[in-house]
């Protein structure tokens, strides 16, 4: 082979491979998940399933129990009961009437298991402005 037409290649191989890099590096970076009523519709087909589930913790729910953490999560007239059995230390905004996602598993029981969760206090968030363009279901 002619020395030019492999550095073509070779160079060619090289940007190729940086602008697929660049391009799946720019996804958004949305945390999606779903509503109580959403899982609870899924009945026992969304048992043993990895989701997310979002709410606010419910007031004087929180009890902790050793190594786990049981809590309420609500939404409208939707509850749903989960246990963080996680490595990692629940986040200081984690209180009643925070905003909360947790990723587990939903057991047959209707308890959902989480592994991960993420809070925010909502007294520090205003509300979004009237005719704001919203994203689908984001915390």
């Amino acid at each position: 082979m002619n020395k030019n037409l492999k550095f073509g290649l070779l160079a060619a191989i090289i940007v190729g491979t940086l602008g697929w890099l660049a391009a799946s590096g720019v996804e958004p970076n949305a945390s999606y998940y779903k509503e109580i009523s959403e899982i609870q519709k899924m009945g026992h087909g969304g048992v043993e399933k990895r989701l997310r589930v979002g709410g606010d913790i419910k007031a004087n729910s929180i009890i902790r129990e050793g190594g786990q953490v049981h809590f309420t999560l609500v939404q409208k007239d939707q509850q749903l009961q989960v246990v963080y059995t996680g490595i990692d230390p629940l986040p200081d905004t984690f209180k009643d009437g925070s905003q909360a996602v947790a990723d587990g598993k939903l057991a047959s029981d209707g308890v959902f298991h989480a592994t991960k969760v993420q809070a925010k206090c909502a007294s520090k968030y205003e509300a979004k402005p009237t005719g704001a363009i919203t994203r689908g279901s984001e915390i």
